[in-house]
């Protein structure tokens, strides 16, 4: 039977007592949001107490009914790993060779890098100007040893000019043209590089015989030189710069005295070329020609002679008048001699 035809059909509520109720409902519901956000301070009463017990009955029965989901999904990942291992295995291989090869070319770089800094930091004293370069070429033989560099007389380059790198000498410049150099290196058999014992100053010629190891030559001095010498540039004759580092003394097979060359600890592929040409560039030709003089002291630091008064000039000397000849007494006339005979 619908509705509208029961005994309830015709029943009419008034509106106002409609809003009521659902103002009523409203509030409860509304003090139901409050209680519910202020639960941490209602522990103590009913709804604090029945919430512990729900959360302390549920721990267990969570963890009984989770496990089975947790073990299910262990177990999977165990078959996965079991059944997989070959794909893994290999997908592993392949990534390890990888990195293997970002790791050569990372260590590369970064000796590369170490080695430009070096080179940039190679300075001497007094400053001397440098020019960079690479090594495009080797040419080897029984006797001769030389490298052809990429930089030339556009950027200052002379025959001459010392070659290092980033550890030490490497050789000097002995042709130049646009855009290239060569280098004749210190193992060369026509190189001679005067050079001395860093702890004794004793002099000698680093002489190139086609080897590893260029021998010393024209050693001066009583024992001047002792296995591990540091071996450095001398500057004698305006060849190259005093200091320069060369090598370490050795004793060769042979007796003779040879150096460990520093230059060959490393790669001779960068270097820097000094624009050495005389020692007259090392020094300030404007304060070498200056003509104040300092003033010269004596023994007393509060004298000097150049502030020392002047003596007052001499007398000229009086004439004198001349001395009287002394008197001349006259001698008696000398007896004629006797003839003999009685004749005058």
């Amino acid at each position: 039977m619908p509705f509208r035809e029961g005994p309830l059909g015709d029943l009419k509520v008034p509106l106002t007592w409609t809003a009521a109720v659902a103002l009523i409902v409203a509030a409860v519901i509304a003090v139901a949001f409050l209680l519910a956000d202020r639960r941490e301070t209602l522990q103590d009463h009913a709804y604090g107490v029945t919430r512990q017990t729900v959360d302390t009955v549920s721990k267990p029965v969570s963890g009984a009914i989770a496990a089975p989901g947790r073990w299910t999904g262990l177990g999977l990942d165990f078959a996965r790993s079991y059944f997989f291992t070959a794909s893994e295995n290999r997908r592993l291989k392949a990534e390890l060779a990888e990195m293997r090869q970002w790791r050569d070319r990372a260590l590369s770089l970064q000796d590369s890098n170490d080695r430009y800094k070096s080179l940039l930091g190679l300075k001497t004293d007094p400053p001397i100007p440098m020019a960079s370069a690479r090594v495009v070429s080797d040419s080897r033989g029984p006797f001769a040893n030389t490298r052809l560099a990429d930089a030339g007389s556009e950027k200052g380059v002379l025959v001459g000019n010392p070659v290092l790198n980033e550890r030490g000498l490497v050789g000097r410049i002995v042709g130049v043209s646009r855009g290239a150099s060569r280098v004749l290196l210190l193992t060369d058999i026509a190189s001679r590089t005067p050079v001395m014992i860093d702890r004794t100053n004793a002099r000698a010629i680093l002489t190139g015989d086609g080897g590893p190891n260029p021998k010393l030559e024209y050693l001066r001095g009583v024992d001047p030189i002792q296995q591990g010498d540091r071996v450095v540039t001398s500057g004698d004759g305006g060849v190259v710069p005093r200091g320069l580092p060369v090598g370490a003394a050795v004793k060769g097979l042979d007796g003779r005295w040879r150096v460990v060359l520093f230059a060959d600890d490393a790669a001779i592929d960068f270097v820097r070329i000094l624009l050495f040409k005389d020692f007259s560039q090392l020094a300030d030709e404007k304060q070498l020609q200056t003509r104040s003089l300092p003033p010269v002291t004596t023994e007393d630091p509060q004298a000097s002679i150049l502030s020392r008064p002047a003596a007052p000039a001499a007398k000229p000397p009086v004439a004198l008048a001349p001395a009287p000849a002394p008197a001349v007494t006259p001698r008696p006339p000398a007896a004629k001699p006797v003839v003999a005979g009685g004749q005058q």
